[in-house]
């Protein structure tokens, strides 16, 4: 039997709302976007950090692969149990915990003794940073109306592109002015001044509307719009998992976002790196070629991503064939990035990738937005977390592999071919597999309080 919540469904609205005074929904997009922005500046420094790294302690290719990968090992695994926690215990006390965790993996990393502790810091930082995205998009199913989620959802991934285009050359030119220990350094610096705001600004809507904080007005704008209720929760947390596995829709979601996040997690590992040997780059020029498909991402996904696709449904178009349009077209244009396996020159190279990574941005994007729009009430969590979990599998066997290719080839000719490959099966995951983008049906649920 289905639960109530699953009664009533939303839809999307034929006609956008008019839109309320009051603006507190949106700091909160933005506050979810300064995290994930700390989030990543964390996660790719150690690519910009290769050449020291490599040289201190005497690593091959194949060596750093597993020594860049070993974050995705506990990343992936933590995914579906943080999703858990984000649905029993709410976003601020999830996230603010994750926060005080991944400051402490930087100074493990900043004061490692060798390899080894990098490895276990990395390894560490995983656990800390695995409810990052499952509980941004609990959070954006919390505060905002189905018709703005495409902008909200571009905003918080923007971190991701920014942590590129602001924090690699900003990690680039610590590491070449002072060193790879102080980098990490600065990167706890930066989680603590993220750690303060989120605990300052962050609560939900309710409470907010309680502290005067948020306007009646916004906040009925927000409910009225569709957003998730605070007060659901899953009748069984276990039960809840076995039930989306079941779902083909989070399959074919999961295994579409699956194929952009290969190309996706080979370009982050790998890009400096590929940049420093194929085509002769310092570690600050490689830092700085890095933010160039960035920006791309960043403009792509704000754009097209959030700002298009929320201004076409909101004025009447289908939302399904929007929204699935958008991925189609993300997954064709990621292709472009193949075109830098027969590169010679720096500036092809990341034309190249460039274009095909503004693609990846409208795949990641609308994805990310999916969760939050499919999800039973009170699953939002635990459904990003499987999505995610599956992504990241990828994401852990693009670096391992791009490093057996390296070592074995001497070129990074094969291991762009293999991600234009991955790129054709997410393309046959959305087609074949997905279906409508449209609410799951809820199985039972219970009602506790949120954060």
């Amino acid at each position: 039997m289905l639960s109530q919540a699953s009664k009533n469904t939303h839809h999307e609205p034929a006609v956008k709302a008019v839109r309320p005074r009051g603006k507190a929904r949106w700091s909160i997009a933005l506050l979810m976007g300064f995290g994930i922005l700390i989030n990543y500046v964390d996660r790719l420094s150690i690519s910009v950090t290769q050449g020291p790294l490599t040289k201190e302690f005497g690593l091959t290719a194949i060596e750093f692969g597993v020594l860049s990968s070993a974050f995705l090992w506990s990343y992936a695994i933590m995914q579906i149990p943080s999703g858990m926690l984000l649905d029993r215990f709410g976003v601020k006390k999830v996230w603010g915990a994750s926060a005080v965790l991944w400051t402490v993996a930087s100074v493990l990393t900043a004061i490692a003794s060798g390899a080894w502790v990098i490895v276990l810091a990395r390894v560490f930082l995983g656990v800390a940073e695995a409810p990052a995205f499952p509980g941004a998009m609990k959070a954006t199913g919390l505060w905002f109306p189905r018709h703005e989620r495409g902008l909200c959802t571009a905003i918080f991934d923007s971190g991701t592109r920014l942590a590129n285009v602001l924090g690699l050359p900003l990690i680039a030119f610590t590491v070449a002015t002072w060193g790879w220990r102080e980098a990490f350094w600065l990167q706890a610096v930066l989680s603590l001044v993220f750690l303060g705001a989120f605990l300052w600004r962050y609560t939900g809507p309710k409470h907010k509307l309680s502290k005067g904080s948020l306007s009646a007005e916004e906040y009925r704008y927000i409910i009225d719009g569709g957003a998730t209720s605070e007060d659901v929760r899953p009748a069984s947390d276990w039960s809840t998992i076995a039930y989306l596995l079941r779902q083909r829709k989070v399959w074919g979601l999961s295994l579409g976002l699956a194929g952009a996040g290969y190309v996706l997690w080979m370009l982050l590992t790998w890009l400096p790196g590929y940049m420093q040997t194929s085509m002769n780059q310092s570690v600050l020029q490689s830092g700085i070629y890095a933010a160039v498909p960035a920006l791309a991402m960043f403009v792509s996904e704000l754009t097209i991503g959030g700002w298009w696709v929320d201004r076409v449904i909101g004025r009447g178009a289908n939302a399904d064939k929007v929204r699935k349009g958008v991925l189609v077209a993300g997954m064709i244009v990621a292709l472009f990035t193949v075109g830098a396996a027969f590169s010679n020159s720096p500036i092809v190279a990341i034309t190249w990738i460039a274009i095909g990574s503004a693609g990846i941005a409208l795949v990641y994007v609308t994805s990310n937005s999916l969760p939050a729009l499919i999800a039973p009430e009170g699953s939002a969590g635990s459904l990003a977390a499987i999505v995610n979990c599956v992504n990241l599998l990828a994401g852990v066997a693009a670096p391992i592999v791009t490093g057996f290719i390296v070592d074995a080839t001497g070129h990074f000719v094969y291991a762009f071919i293999i991600g234009g490959v991955a790129l054709v099966g997410g393309l046959a995951s959305y087609l074949l597999l997905m279906g409508r983008i449209e609410p799951i049906p809820a199985p039972a649920v219970t009602v506790a309080a949120e954060d």
